[in-house]
């Protein structure tokens, strides 16, 4: 991504709730506590209709936010120390961060939409310490370009909710514009649902959490990211050669495949020495594995991260089993003593939090997020879905995100892998990709 024109502020202020929320501290679970202590940035980016009347008016958006955050009054709190010292959200109605922009760039400029930091600091709000009481959990930029389009940037504090949670956020906003009506699935506000149980029981190591997997940087590294596309061409052909290779009987998910494919790309691309140990870390939500399943609209985070670790030199045989165990043993019984463990922990983490401007994660490891099956392409305003959301920047190289087809892809469907990648290695990485199942324009023949 090149140089862009500046951005043009034209106004920036807070939206609060629009009638009284109640003032109270809202409890935060473990999994809240050792999320990222900062706001998860999104953009989305919408083309003018023929239709476009009122076509994302501020007044309006502003209005409907009001509305929304009635409902999410939690995300209009700001976060600060409880009185027993541990942090919570307070409810004190401040509101969101609603920044209106215009640029001389065009939609069409971004290319690809590719994460970087330009992205982010040009389309997406931004706070330095983000655990301050003064910081806003929400935060929106609406930026107009001169073609017509806009984009809406996001920012909300992962402390406050997970990628799911964000999103029932923003399409419930969408859907009170777009229809004047109600929010279809009330949030549930219910953490202590993930409270820790007294007495504990922890039944499992839990290795993922016994020791930091990223280490603490002091300086911002810096390190490309790539958009790499499947088709279902590609999805068809790397879950039929890995089934063939391994006389599979049981076919293996998309999920998996891409999970697999990703690992294996990525050893060979770092060349890592064969006999050196590579740990894959897959972020799991707990809302439907745990019994009974959390609540529809859970507010908060139930996510946390699984591993898979095998030598380098065997990921491409036994990585897929070796995911596949990772994944197996995470049931109800295994999440409660998960959060048992977390709460002996918490406080290790919160020690050396302060320490860190960055965090590095290990050559040898990846951090894969799926966002396949969420509603990401849903927020309708009014005037159309959008044509592209993703994530603005990713925070460590060795990240991955995989994603589902844009609306406008949807005749060759597939996911798309948003990678992060230690600039030497990159290059390689993107033909490594590719080199088993075609280019990234091939078509089933």
């Amino acid at each position: 991504m090149g140089a862009y024109p500046p951005i043009e502020i034209i106004e920036k202020g807070l939206v609060i709730p629009s009638v009284e929320t109640p003032a109270e501290d809202i409890w935060l679970s473990n999994l809240d506590l050792l999320a990222v202590r900062s706001h998860t940035a999104t953009v989305y980016f919408y083309r003018r209709p023929l239709n476009d009347a009122g076509f994302f008016s501020p007044e309006t958006l502003k209005a409907t936010l009001a509305r929304t955050l009635v409902s999410f009054y939690p995300l209009a709190g700001r976060l600060v120390s409880g009185t027993d010292g541990r942090l919570c959200i307070r409810c004190t109605a401040e509101g969101a961060l609603f920044v209106v922009a215009r640029s001389e760039s065009a939609v069409e400029d971004f290319g690809d939409f590719t994460p970087s930091d330009e992205l982010r600091r040009l389309l997406v709000p931004f706070a330095d310490g983000s655990d301050r009481a003064d910081v806003p959990l929400v935060m929106f930029q609406l930026t107009f370009f001169r073609c017509g389009g806009v984009c809406l940037g996001t920012a909300i504090h992962h402390t406050a909710a997970d990628g799911l949670a964000s999103i029932h956020f923003i399409n419930s906003w969408a859907r009170i514009t777009h229809t004047n009506t109600h929010i279809l699935i009330p949030p549930s506000l219910h953490r202590t649902l993930l409270r820790a149980r007294s007495p504990s029981s922890i039944a499992s190591a839990h290795i993922e959490y016994s020791q930091i997997p990223f280490t603490p940087s002091s300086t911002l590294p810096s390190f490309p990211s790539a958009i790499l596309k499947l088709s279902n061409h590609h999805l068809a052909l790397l879950k039929t050669t890995h089934n063939s290779n391994n006389n599979q009987k049981t076919p293996i998910s998309t999920f998996k495949a891409v999970v697999f494919h990703i690992w294996r790309s990525a050893c060979k691309a770092r060349e890592l020495d064969p006999s050196s140990l590579t740990r894959l870390y897959i972020i799991v939500d707990a809302r439907n594995r745990l019994r009974p399943p959390l609540p529809a609209g859970y507010l908060g985070n139930a996510v946390f991260r699984t591993s898979a670790r095998a030598k380098a030199g065997e990921v491409s045989e036994i990585g897929v089993a070796k995911i596949e165990a990772a994944l197996k043993v995470i049931d109800d019984e295994y999440i409660r003593s998960l959060v048992d463990y977390l709460e002996e922990k918490v406080d290790e983490i919160e020690a050396i939090r302060p320490r860190a401007v960055a965090w590095v994660l290990p050559e040898t490891d990846l951090w894969v997020v799926s966002w396949m099956g969420m509603p990401i392409y849903d927020a309708d305003f009014g005037w159309g879905k959008p044509f592209y959301m993703g994530a603005a920047c990713l925070q460590v190289a060795g990240q991955a995100f995989i994603v589902p087809c844009s609306p406008e892809e949807e005749e060759d469907g597939g996911v798309s892998v948003v990678m992060a990648m230690e600039e030497s290695y990159m290059g390689r990485f993107k033909e490594v990709f590719y080199e088993d199942i075609g280019g990234p324009g091939s078509a089933l023949a």
